[in-house]
């Protein structure tokens, strides 16, 4: 299809102002995040080895592999969380009953084998075991390697949440979560994915996905919160993040995500934090389904896959319900105020509207 002279010129205009601003910020904060997670990593490390010396069920998971941790995710400029992959879960099996959104249990598939766990004393007396007493356990331990650990003197443990939580420096904050992964398991909240009518992913990506699995992570949920249920304390979040990325690779998917977590950390980290870059990386996600091409995700189409995640950005704040990609029932809203919700619509339509209407936007974006 032939494009009018002034659209082609717009759309290189567009495409010369975002390939500035990548140059100019994206690639900014790319540098300082990793020059920061370098230095998070060597203190973190020292923690978790002085934890193993005292511990060995909890073996430090935490390495470099081609340039990036493994289990650690950014989770803003001075925020980060670390998951430590715990061994042998073979003795229980994964209950996913749809009770808590987003959580499941993991059973003794036999109380005869209860003995034969290596985490025996976190077992229930119902068979399960236990979320919250490992991270309780993780907890005691991690505060002991933080007043014997070299770093002593810029690490300390903060000990106003039920999280395993480390200040650094007094500049950064790392969440340490205990986690299993679960490889070629698929939850059972999850079996509609992927939607059969829809061209993307790939079926062959889709196989790639399911046989990598998922993790199940120990952290307190806000799904939780205000739940009767006698399984709280015991379930396990689960978690898509390894999953989620590879789904994002090809085109220039990965590099609008950058562009969105750029604008996210200028100009939409509001107060109550209605807005994280889990919440866009989960819209993008749907925008891959709206515009399943790869050609749709070419340099020049990453103008218009950035205004359709924002539009549909403010459509979920103002709905104030955010779906998560792989359990639409889970909301991921839940917990921010009303309030909140409704001033990042009025934040996000600004920065839309800006990007719209006018053509050099990104020289002061």
């Amino acid at each position: 299809m032939l494009l009018p002279s002034d659209m082609l010129a717009t759309q290189s205009k567009m495409l010369y102002q975002l390939n500035k601003y990548c140059v100019e910020r994206v690639e900014t904060r790319k540098t300082a995040t990793a020059k920061a997670v370098r230095e998070v990593c060597k203190v973190v490390q020292t923690v978790l080895h002085e934890v193993e010396a005292q511990e060995p069920r909890f073996i430090s998971s935490l390495a470099e592999c081609n340039g990036r941790y493994e289990g650690l995710e950014v989770v803003s400029a001075t925020e980060f969380e670390i998951v430590l992959y715990l061994n042998q879960m073979g003795v229980f099996n994964f209950v996913d009953d749809g009770s808590l959104p987003g959580c499941a249990v993991l059973k003794l598939s036999d109380g005869r084998k209860r003995s034969m766990s290596l985490w025996v004393e976190f077992i229930t007396a119902s068979g399960y075991l236990s979320a919250r007493k490992i991270r309780s356990r993780f907890q005691t331990l991690v505060a002991q390697a933080c007043d014997k650990c070299a770093y002593r003197d810029s690490v300390k443990m903060l000990s106003d949440t039920g999280e395993v939580k480390l200040r650094i420096r007094d500049r950064y904050v790392v969440q340490i979560t205990p986690s299993f992964k679960c490889a070629g398991v698929w939850p059972r909240s999850a079996a509609h994915w992927p939607v059969p009518q829809l061209t993307w992913p790939h079926p062959n990506l889709i196989v790639q996905v399911k046989t990598e699995g998922f993790d199940l992570l120990s952290k307190d949920s806000v799904i939780m919160h205000g739940k009767q249920n006698s399984m709280e304390g015991d379930a396990w979040v689960m978690s898509f993040t390894d999953v989620e990325n590879q789904l994002l690779y090809g085109g220039c998917r990965k590099r609008c995500l950058s562009i969105l977590k750029t604008l996210r950390d200028r100009h939409l980290d509001l107060p109550g934090n209605p807005i994280t870059n889990y919440h866009i990386k989960t819209l993008l996600l749907y925008e891959c389904e709206k515009h399943p091409r790869d050609a749709e995700w070419e340099e020049t189409g990453i103008a218009d896959r950035i205004n359709g995640i924002l539009l549909q950005l403010i459509s979920c704040l103002q709905c104030r319900r955010c779906p998560h990609y792989f359990i639409p029932h889970l909301d991921l809203f839940k917990g921010k105020t009303p309030a909140s919700l409704e001033s990042a619509s009025k934040h996000v339509w600004r920065l839309s509207r800006e990007i719209l209407t006018n053509s050099r936007a990104f020289d002061k974006l």
